[in-house]
């Protein structure tokens, strides 16, 4: 990391901490996914699969806060390297920022809050959701390597949940083929 070090503060035990929790979020969900679908864990604790799902997605919205609030509290840690001239260097991100949350809203309008995890389907698998990939610091070379980082990560939750997310929607298909 020491050629970095003119660009990313590798010291800030902030930065770490960030990484850490970028790296929760979506292992945490996941398991938790894994297992509401096999044991029914949180649906039988609420007593509904409705009430299991608003649960988690208070959960995932929370542990989102306070995963950007360390994201942010890293960046503080780094040290600033313009990357955009005067007017771009607040446009591009306000803009990416804008784009990255376009796609956040309309993927939760196009999934919803309820989750197949709890037996609560769509008529149809949605295979076409947009994630948001795009949003991250311009001016702090460490928001860039975080970002390349969640994207890692990401990649990395995907492979486990779109291949389990299609073995639920396989399931109902046999089970309304016996029916």
């Amino acid at each position: 990391m020491g050629a970095l070090s003119p660009i990313v503060n590798t010291a800030a035990p902030s930065l770490y901490i960030s990484l850490l929790s970028i790296t929760f979020n979506p292992a945490a969900w996941t398991i938790i996914a894994r297992n509401e679908y096999r044991k029914e864990t949180i649906t039988r604790a609420l007593g509904s699969p409705y009430h299991g799902c608003y649960f988690l997605a208070i959960l995932i919205f929370t542990f989102g806060l306070v995963r950007d609030h360390l994201y942010q509290c890293a960046l503080f840690d780094q040290p600033r390297v313009p990357l955009f001239p005067k007017p771009f260097a607040t446009l591009v991100p306000v803009l990416i920022f804008a784009v990255g949350q376009v796609f956040v809203l309309t993927s939760t309008y196009t999934l919803g809050i309820t989750r197949d995890y709890f037996g609560i389907l769509m008529d149809d698998h949605v295979k076409g959701e947009p994630f948001n990939a795009i949003d991250n610091r311009y001016e702090r070379p460490a928001g860039l390597l975080i970002t390349l980082y969640v994207y890692i990560v990401y990649l990395i939750a995907l492979r486990y949940e779109g291949p389990f997310t299609d073995m639920i929607y396989a399931s109902r298909s046999k089970v309304q083929k016996e029916e």
